[in-house]
């Protein structure tokens, strides 16, 4: 069984829809696939219906934006209730700063480029979570970046003079919020280190003390080392360890199925749920 738990649609940052999100899941051979937009649920009917007709099972999920110490922390949170008002409030927060802060970076970056906020509006979709690659999309539609990768490398990387914060909660915060709506959280590459400064393993003890399921330890942005290093803390700290693509179409080298979890992982993830939302199967 070939599992992929961790994609993202046009509902956050990825450049397909969530039915072709699906579709493209199904064509890559995966048994299994969690879609997980940025603060964001919107996209599990679409998933659901085109899973059903597609005979592929599908993990509802969200990834939540976190941060500690100015250090990002990404969240991801599997089979939660969308309907807690907790963790909606927490998301819907976030999800509305994402746009502000998208609106001051794109005022600096006009300060010294061609780019609007038109410019940006232009790339997404109704109600999507917009974040920093619509930006991109908008250089390399200006022709200012050949894609985004380049402009994640200067232009919009987190140390780069045009970035600006948003709000993200605590992530012990955020994952006591998870288990509270049932979900399963496991904390996304911790230890990709070219983003950005990233948590030490005291941080991690931390999430864990408060319910952290598990850590995303098989990912295009973890070096072997980094590897090693997430594998030997979830077996010393008993906790699950994942494997994922991280898809987002065409707005990433990442391919679906390049990283996989292992069939054992997504059972234990599914006992620890205990809310409402289930793994869709046909």
């Amino acid at each position: 069984m070939r599992i992929d738990l961790h994609t993202h649609s046009t509902a956050s940052d990825g450049t397909q829809s969530p039915a072709e999100v699906i579709r493209s899941a199904s064509e890559a051979g995966l048994d299994v696939v969690a879609l997980t937009d940025h603060d964001s649920t919107r996209g599990w009917a679409a998933a659901e219906e085109a899973a059903r007709s597609l005979g592929i099972a599908v993990v509802p999920g969200i990834e939540i934006s976190c941060a500690i110490r100015n250090i990002s922390v990404h969240l991801l949170a599997y089979l939660h209730d969308p309907s807690d008002a907790a963790l909606l409030s927490e998301s819907e927060h976030a999800r509305a700063s994402r746009t502000t802060r998208a609106r001051r970076m794109v005022e600096l970056l006009a300060q010294d480029y061609p780019i609007t906020w038109a410019d940006v509006q232009a790339q997404v979709v109704d109600d999507t979570t917009l974040g920093r690659p619509h930006i991109a999309d908008a250089l390399v539609a200006r022709g200012i970046v050949r894609d985004r990768n380049e402009a994640f490398v200067d232009l919009l990387h987190s140390r780069g003079a045009y970035h600006v914060p948003h709000y993200a909660p605590d992530p012990v915060t955020a994952v006591r919020l998870v288990r509270a709506a049932g979900g399963v959280p496991i904390l996304a590459h911790p230890f990709a280190e070219q983003r950005g400064r990233v948590v030490d393993d005291a941080d991690i003890e931390a999430m864990i003390q408060a319910g952290l399921a598990g850590l995303e330890v098989d990912h295009r942005d973890h070096d072997p080392a980094a590897r090693r290093h997430a594998a030997d803390l979830a077996q010393a700290w008993g906790v699950l360890a994942t494997g994922s693509s991280d898809y987002h179409g065409a707005g990433k080298d990442n391919r679906l199925g390049e990283n996989l979890t292992e069939p054992v992982v997504l059972e234990q993830i599914e006992d620890q749920a205990t809310g409402p939302i289930t793994v869709i199967r046909s």
